[in-house]
């Protein structure tokens, strides 16, 4: 893909596919001072949410096979993850799960291949764009820590 060039890189592209909605439910806690170990970006990145940063259970298998101590990971209570979410919850100091939604309008997902009368077989001729939705469910100890959930 790197030889392909976009022949109108200003023009505002649309998804040729959609990809649908990918819900992740975060419910493992992330310990931000051994971050480090998962990427040395975290603390630049998280600086400001050191007591708010989630993973998967997938996440911490993937990093536990590659070495990583347990350790730095640590599992939500289960009445933390069975909460009601923030929209629904009036009082602002009580815990919530937040959701978090996230759009990809446009990416490259794949080489495009096209068809001639000229050729035997398919060539490659660009890239193949997609878009992708993300929901993203995570504990908040107050429901005011959660500022873009506001759907009931």
């Amino acid at each position: 893909m790197a030889k392909l060039r976009q022949k109108n890189p200003r023009a505002v592209r649309q998804a040729e596919e959609v990809r649908g909605l990918e819900q992740l439910h975060m419910d493992i806690a992330v310990n931000f001072s051994q971050g480090g170990l998962l990427s040395p970006h975290i603390h630049n990145v998280c600086a400001e949410a050191t007591d708010a940063i989630y993973t998967r259970q997938e996440d911490v298998r993937f990093w536990t096979e590659r070495g990583v101590d347990s350790s730095v990971f640590e599992v939500l209570p289960k009445e933390q993850v069975e909460l009601p979410r923030c929209g629904q919850v009036r009082d602002r100091g009580k815990p919530c799960a937040c959701r978090y939604s996230l759009s990809l309008a446009w990416y490259p997902c794949m080489l495009k291949y096209c068809h001639s009368r000229d050729r035997p077989a398919p060539y490659k001729c660009g890239i193949r764009s997609c878009r992708k939705n993300y929901s993203f469910d995570f504990y908040v100890p107050q429901r005011q820590l959660c500022l873009w959930d506001e759907d009931p």
